[in-house]
């Protein structure tokens, strides 16, 4: 999705509906209390308007704390000056903050878009925040070929076609495309692909797919295909099931049997989408709902997304930074975040009253570009849904508190294996990737008590470090990184998901490792960061007779049962993997790089030109300068260029 700089209104669909007005207010203190945060926030408050709008509060590192909207500013912000009015969790934010950036809309309801828009872009501590963040997957049915393909689609809608969704995950679209294809034997082929068939692949073969690359049906055939699929996606299976079974009754009376088992696969096929639904949608149309529950000082929100009639899926959703918020305001929120990416439909159901409920309609209506009406259901199949949604809330929320005991159990317990002060909150875990030295890679992994934090894993591309030396390797990773963290943040002062900070350095490594890294923090005048290698046992045996060394030379080892084994393993595994990956990217984009790429002036068209007119990069070498010359798009300083890169001595 297109992302605009700090405090630029950004419309996601494309017209100018926010106002071009932004301001920036800063009130410098050295210690972070309530007075010098109302001190900051009553400047701010006294040059503002009563016009709606969307303010940002920041700390003395200019990082966002809080994104909220006012239909009027001035009198939004100047309430958070009332200190005695205020709830716990506020005094904390207003004693943190040290400036505010400002900027007006022309309606609270645009003002709530770009609040969703900059909460998702800055996640801020103080803001309730949807924690699955990525996007979810739609089926695209394309429009802009004679025979349409089918396929999964995230992210922006930019390609032409019927978009069905959203679907609660991956895994529930690829089976539902499998589904189709043998439903409907459509295509799922990348366009170049079908260009380039002389024969009907695997898909003809085990009848998923109708084969229209080599002719085996023509384009009236696949349209009638095509027209079905739609129908089908859009409500009307009954109808595509009818006709499958009358087409698959005259085929048996003409004792064409093998047309006849073809369309009893397809109708089997139908059925199994319809019974993969799960939940009865029937008659609600296109829908999403929505239950919040409540228990243990957590929160979860169940939503069921329902399209022509047909559950496309559901997910529960554990927003975080929920404490002191109320429960509909929670809602609220999650809403806003999720249509941030995925258009609304027209109705939205939820279980409650929602905060400023006209003003997000009036937002969302302009997102879906049709009126949205969101209600809580009374009566009839809506009333049952909402009952399955809160139902499926609280089994949810009731499975991660209990998984939540047991994985905060397991977290005290590795503390103390560890001999950690308290449970970690950031775990940073370390490995290195290459074959004989070559193309070496290290990669950072972070976790935190919730699981893997993937926005903050980092790679690093060894630069200095000598063939095949791991050690050396280590400590390169090592001087980088808390080079780094010691200029972004040398009083530590930064804390939880996004702590520059780690509570725990995990090294994947033995004796060797930890000594490179001990040497090398100690080197940078850290001496407090707990460190800890985890080894295979004696042989590089299986998994489960892992040693733990301590940076004193002590080691420990677990019994193969433990769950602080486990959690380790799964830490040490997931980091192995992207180290793994980020070493396989790099060694592919080496397969693929060309000679030419390191001479200075030459870019892609000229390195096409030179391959195309000479053959291969050894004779573009070889050539002379006079040879050169005469390449078609070669000019004379360029040609010259070239023939000293190849030919100058030293």
């Amino acid at each position: 999705m297109d992302r605009t700089p700090a405090g630029t209104p950004h419309n996601p669909r494309g017209s100018e509906r926010f106002l071009e007005e932004r301001a920036t207010y800063t009130v410098s203190s050295a210690t972070p209390d309530l007075d010098a945060g109302v001190a900051a926030i009553r400047e701010v408050a006294a040059t503002l308007k009563h016009k709606p709008g969307v303010y940002r509060m920041l700390d003395t590192r200019g990082d966002v704390l809080y994104v909220g909207k006012a239909r009027a500013l001035k009198a939004r912000v100047a309430n958070y000056t009332q200190v005695k009015n205020l709830t716990t969790r506020l005094k904390r934010m207003v004693s943190q903050c040290r400036a505010m950036e400002i900027v007006t809309t022309n309606s609270e309801a645009e003002a709530l878009l770009l609040e969703a828009q900059l909460i998702k872009r800055f996640r801020p501590p103080f803001n309730v925040l949807l924690r699955d963040d990525k996007s979810f997957p739609f089926i695209l049915l394309r429009a802009d070929h004679a025979f349409p393909r089918i396929s999964k689609h995230r992210g922006a809608r930019r390609a032409k076609g019927d978009y069905y969704g959203p679907f609660a995950g991956a895994g529930k679209v690829t089976a539902t495309i499998n589904a189709l294809q043998k439903l409907f034997l459509l295509r799922s082929c990348t366009d170049s692909f079908f260009r380039n068939r002389d024969r009907p692949c695997l898909l003809y073969q085990i009848k998923r797919c109708s084969a229209p690359c080599v002719g085996r049906i023509d384009e009236d055939g696949y349209d009638a295909l095509v027209k079905q699929a739609k129908d089908f996606l859009g409500g009307k299976s009954g109808a595509v099931q009818a006709d499958l079974e009358k087409q698959m009754a005259k085929a048996a009376q003409d004792m064409e049997f093998e047309t006849a088992a073809i369309l009893r696969d397809r109708l089997r096929a139908a059925t199994f989408i319809q019974g993969s639904q799960a939940i009865n949608a029937s008659g609600v149309g296109d829908a999403d709902v929505f239950a919040l529950a409540a228990k243990g000082g957590q929160m979860v929100v169940q939503a069921f997304f329902i399209r022509s009639g047909q559950n496309w899926g559901h997910r529960a959703f554990f927003p975080r930074n929920t404490g002191e918020v109320d429960e509909a305001q929670v809602l609220a929120d999650v809403l806003t975040q999720f249509y941030e990416e995925v258009p609304p439909p027209r109705t939205i159901l939820v279980d409650r009253k929602l905060p400023d409920q006209d003003v997000i309609e009036d937002a969302f209506a302009a997102l879906a570009e049709v009126k949205v009406d969101i209600s809580i259901p009374q009566r009839g199949d809506r009333r049952n849904l909402m009952k399955q949604a809160q139902r499926n809330a609280t089994e949810a929320l009731d499975r991660r508190l209990a998984e939540s005991g047991t994985k905060a159990r397991t977290m005290r317990e590795l503390a103390e294996f560890l001999e950690l002060p308290e449970i970690p909150q950031r775990v940073e875990v370390y490995d290195n990737s290459h074959i004989q030295g070559a193309k070496a890679v290290g990669g950072m992994i972070v976790a935190g008590p919730e699981g893997f934090i993937k926005n903050q894993y980092r790679k690093f591309n060894i630069k200095t470090a000598q063939t095949n030396d791991d050690f050396g390797m280590m400590r390169e990773v090592m001087e980088r990184r808390f080079a780094r963290a010691i200029k972004d943040d040398p009083d530590r002062e930064t804390t939880g998901e996004h702590a520059v900070w780690p509570d725990l350095v995990l090294i994947d490594g033995g004796k060797g490792q930890m000594s490179s890294v001990r040497d090398t923090l100690e080197e940078l005048g850290i001496e407090d960061v707990p460190l800890i290698a985890i080894a295979k046992g004696p042989g590089h045996g299986r998994e489960g007779k892992e040693v733990f060394h301590f940076p004193d030379g002590r080691e420990k080892t677990l019994p193969t049962n433990s769950p602080v084994l486990f959690q380790l393993q799964v830490w040490r595994d997931e980091v192995h993997r992207f180290a793994i990956g980020a070493h396989r990217a790099k060694r592919s984009r080496a397969i693929t790089a060309s000679p030419l790429d390191e001479i200075p002036g030459v870019g892609p068209a000229r390195k096409r030109a030179l391959l195309l007119h000479f053959g291969t990069a050894g004779k573009v070498r070889a050539a002379s300068l006079e040879d050169l010359q005469r390449a078609p798009g070669v000019s004379e300083a360029v040609a010259q260029t070239i023939y000293d890169y190849y030919h100058t001595s030293g």
